[in-house]
């Protein structure tokens, strides 16, 4: 990897702080997931998530998602809900039954949402399940959008096109979705997001991250050539980045499907580093967070889902991550959460070392 010669030694692990009981959200009758927090200007933290009702199930994220809000006081919560902020569109539109994957930045005083829409005209006698050829549908049909607001609460303004469709031949031939964007320190916005090869139908091919990049938050947005974070023994390598930049460098936190980075197991969640957002390898310390939460009263809770991380970047900082999470005991996704969990992030990296 090119560029400026050091890498920090962060271990995120050593940045996460216990987990206060209040720093949850969650909605009676309905599963939530994907929460990206930003700041208003007054003063209002609002937090952006997925839901779905919950007597469809855990795989209705695909078939069933909507987007909404909630606002608190503290970016720990307790959230409070507001308002769905978009919904699929219906007819023809490319986001016309889901909206899923929402993720937020400021620009230039205006928000950004970024998400995945599908649409599919197939129907459910029962929950949607993986196991239904209908439920592939939807999910072959997802590409990445973007929304324009002056409030994060709405209204949103959004557009006839993806603005980040498939390529076919390429690497995402069958679906793009799971979009991170940041600005860089020359202005571009860079994007990060899942991709799905073509492959054996419904199910199609690999998963991997691909990378671009616009001089406009709106896009186009231009990609590059080749995938990123590619496990090269499994077809499925990493999904749900988030990115951003800090100290002169690219950071990103992925889910490691089959834990080949991060060394600690499949589904935990790995770092990496890049010095110019195209190029990526892993970070000094890989594993940044596992299927476990602890909670400031003591207690550890383990948890089969802990995922799709999104980290609230206050002065130049992060302070708090966002995941979407499953008790371990509930076995079947009935019922889900989102966790804030506080970071302690060092205010210089000298604080936290660096390697040659």
């Amino acid at each position: 990897m090119g560029g400026f010669g050091k890498e920090p030694a962060v271990d995120f692990r050593q940045v996460m702080m216990p987990v206060p009981r209040t720093a949850v959200f969650q909605m009676d009758g309905y599963l939530v997931w994907c929460g990206t927090i930003t700041r208003a200007d007054d003063g209002l933290y609002y937090l952006l998530f997925s839901r779905w009702p919950a007597e469809y199930g855990h795989y209705a994220w695909v078939t069933h998602s909507e987007v909404a809000c909630a606002v608190s006081d503290s970016p720990l919560g307790p959230f409070r809900f507001l308002r769905v902020v978009l919904g699929g569109r219906g007819g023809d539109h490319w986001d016309a039954t889901t909206v899923h994957n929402p993720t937020v930045i400021r620009a230039d005083g205006k928000y950004y949402l970024y998400y995945m829409g599908t649409r599919g005209v197939s129907t459910f006698s029962g929950k949607p399940s993986m196991e239904d050829p209908n439920w592939w549908e939807y999910r072959n049909n997802q590409r990445v959008g973007v929304a324009v607001a002056d409030h994060p609460a709405g209204p949103w303004q959004r557009f006839d096109r993806p603005c980040l469709d498939v390529t076919p031949g390429s690497f995402d031939h069958l679906a793009t979705n799971n979009p991170s964007v940041t600005r860089g320190p020359n202005g571009y916005f860079l994007m990060v997001y899942k991709a799905i090869a073509d492959g054996p139908m419904p199910r199609g091919g690999g998963v991997v991250c691909g990378v671009a990049i616009a001089r406009n938050p709106l896009g186009p947005f231009v990609k590059q050539p080749m995938p990123i974070m590619v496990n090269p023994e499994e077809g499925w390598s990493v999904e749900d980045p988030f990115i951003w930049y800090q100290d002169d460098r690219f950071l990103a936190l992925v889910k490691d499907f089959h834990g080949y980075y991060t060394k600690h197991g499949k589904h935990t969640v790995a770092l990496f580093s890049s010095a110019d957002g195209v190029n990526w390898s892993v970070a000094e310390h890989p594993y940044a967070f596992g299927l476990s939460l602890m909670w400031a009263d003591g207690e550890r809770q383990g948890l089969l889902c802990l995922e799709r991380p999104q980290v609230l970047i206050e002065d130049g900082r992060p302070t708090v991550l966002s995941c979407a999470a499953v008790a371990d005991t509930d076995t079947e996704k009935a019922h889900s959460f989102i966790v804030h969990i506080p970071l302690a992030w060092p205010t210089t990296m000298d604080e936290c070392g660096f390697v040659d």
